[in-house]
């Protein structure tokens, strides 16, 4: 399991010291949610934000895995990887051209993610699968951190497994939302290779206890 700490749920005033505390106990990826106010009702961070972890990121051998929850994501694609992105992952919803989009995403360097909102059918993401390095599962409606895991998300996640082990099996497959200690081992044994964890990482009093716990739910059992 790869676990990407999503630091939309980390102390904003201390985000550096905080990202640092989760790789060095073990996180592997910092998950940064990009939210404009339209596509989802929260407004986050920019391009800045990425800049400023990305030596982090070099120093650490981490992945920055940029989430767009925005409209026309295309407009800012470029910004986000000049400033060091990885990954850029886009909303099918926002995308009328998503092949494009996509291919754009790789052409400029950085790997391209797909993902699509809980009531949002997976055939909607179906035929682009193949230009894609990421698929990604909300398991809860983007916009706020700390929302509940949606039940039926655990069937979605089976099914685009399924999906990508026959169009592109090379292609990780993320989910984000509610995913915690609880529930973890249920989300990967139904196929997901990337876990975002937000509130289950930066929650509580020690950073490095919340990645152990997960690391050690999320393990198959012996």
């Amino acid at each position: 399991m790869i676990l990407s700490a999503s630091i939309i749920a980390s102390d904003a005033a201390r985000l550096g010291a905080q990202a640092r505390e989760a790789l060095d106990a073990g996180v592997d990826w910092l998950h940064i949610d990009v939210m404009d106010g339209r596509f989802v009702p929260n407004i986050t961070v920019g391009p800045f934000v990425v800049n400023a972890l990305r030596p982090l990121a070099d120093e650490t051998g981490a992945k920055l895995d940029v989430h767009l929850m925005i409209e026309e994501p295309r407009r800012y694609v470029d910004d986000f990887i000049a400033a060091g992105a990885d990954l850029v992952t886009v909303h099918v919803e926002t995308c009328t051209r998503l092949h494009r989009v996509l291919a754009h995403i790789r052409s400029r360097g950085a790997m391209a993610g797909v993902t699509l909102n809980p009531g949002t059918p997976l055939s909607a993401i179906a035929e682009a699968l193949s230009g894609v390095d990421m698929a990604l599962v909300m398991s809860v409606d983007p916009g706020f951190s700390g929302q509940k895991y949606i039940p039926e998300s655990t069937d979605k996640i089976r099914r685009l497994r399924d999906m990508l082990d026959r169009t592109a099996p090379r292609a990780w497959l993320q989910v984000d939302g509610g995913v915690y200690a609880g529930n973890v081992r249920e989300v990967v044994q139904a196929g997901a290779t990337v876990v975002v964890a937000g509130n289950a990482v930066f929650g509580g009093a020690s950073i490095a206890d919340n990645v152990q716990a997960l690391r050690k739910a999320a393990a198959p059992e012996a």
